[in-house]
């Protein structure tokens, strides 16, 4: 999402719209704050709070805990939308199922990043997994999901779940064993952020492959996914993944707290094709309790992309490399601060 976050009262918000909105019935507004988010220089976003629950600096991260009147509590990372507790699912049942239920029999998941708990509490839904190793950079964001996310408490505690503070590269390089299924369930690439080169080919080359089991599947969250957003990174990570892998397949689902259609990218070098009800059949049979998003037709037309963004897929060229990455706007803790303090003080 966007780069900045501004808080304001109702009343102000109001006050700036044509004189004819100044009526007898301007005072019974209610009195509340505003987040608001610049998506683009031109295009802003923003939503009504009940309150600032928590706010916090990191090593390597800004984190707030909004409570919203229409999407819950939400997290914000570096300024941008992370989770919404009204929606996540969609982007978390997004994230996991896609890869678990497109494996043959999935039993070790690494989760990279992941710190607030949700893919780790998706992955456990299903019934062979034996172990997941999640693997976030921030001890700081991990504590803060725990106490303040009650959602993924059972996650947490869950004895299959290993919990590892550390760099995911560093991670996964020191450690012996290889994994059915590696997930980036990472932040967005913004320049001075702690993720970007966890986006890169050498990484995906060098590292994460060789750490995945024969018949493995890599998957990761891809950024906007959307008609004018798709090319800040959607298509060069999806171009990036297609350098290293045999089988590469990209899906969309619009999530409403995001404002804007999200992207995920999944590869493998074993075709990746299950036809819907193929797909159902292993929900029925592999899952505990009832995803709220996903059915084996959601899955199947999530791949189905629009003209534009089709054609923007087949024709991206850039490849991510330390040297030459794409940023979504805004800027990670390592670059400068987004003034979070002050705006949210």
């Amino acid at each position: 999402m966007g780069e900045a976050v501004e808080i304001f009262p109702t009343d102000a918000f109001i006050a700036s719209k044509a004189d004819s909105n100044r009526s007898s019935d301007h005072g019974n507004h209610k009195k509340c704050s505003w987040y608001e988010e610049v998506i683009d220089e031109d295009l802003k976003w923003s939503f009504a709070l009940n309150s600032v629950l928590q706010k916090g600096t990191s090593e390597y991260q800004d984190i707030v805990l909004l409570d919203t009147k229409r999407f819950g509590k939400v997290l914000l990372i570096d300024g941008k939308m992370q989770s919404a507790e009204i929606d996540e699912f969609i982007y978390h049942e997004c994230l996991i199922h896609p890869a678990l239920l497109f494996h043959p029999n999935p039993k070790t998941v690494f989760i990279m990043g992941g710190g607030e708990g949700s893919a780790a509490r998706e992955s456990l839904k299903h019934k062979s997994i034996e172990k997941i190793v999640m693997c976030d950079i921030d001890q700081e964001v991990v504590d803060f999901c725990r106490r303040h996310l009650m959602v993924n408490q059972e996650a947490f505690c869950n004895s299959k779940l290993d919990l590892v503070i550390n760099d995911a590269k560093a991670e996964l390089e020191e450690r012996n064993e290889k994994f059915d299924i590696i997930v980036g369930d990472l932040a967005d690439p913004v320049e001075g952020g702690p993720c970007y080169q966890l986006y890169t080919k050498s990484f995906y080359q060098k590292i994460l492959k060789p750490k995945l089991k024969d018949n493995g599947i890599f998957v990761t969250q891809a950024g906007p996914a959307g008609i004018f957003t798709h090319k800040e990174v959607f298509t060069s990570i999806y171009n990036t993944i297609k350098q290293v892998f045999k089988y590469v397949v990209a899906y969309t689902a619009h999530v409403p707290s995001f404002a804007d259609t999200w992207g995920w990218v999944m590869a493998s070098d074993q075709p990746l094709a299950i036809k819907a009800e193929e797909i159902d059949q292993r929900i029925a049979k592999r899952i505990r309790g009832e995803l709220l998003y996903l059915n084996g037709a959601a899955l199947v037309s999530s791949t189905t992309m629009n003209k534009s963004i089709l054609l923007s897929l087949l024709n991206e060229t850039h490849v991510y490399t330390e040297e030459d990455a794409r940023f979504i706007p805004g800027q990670g803790v390592a670059y400068h601060s987004l003034g979070l303090n002050s705006a949210l003080g």
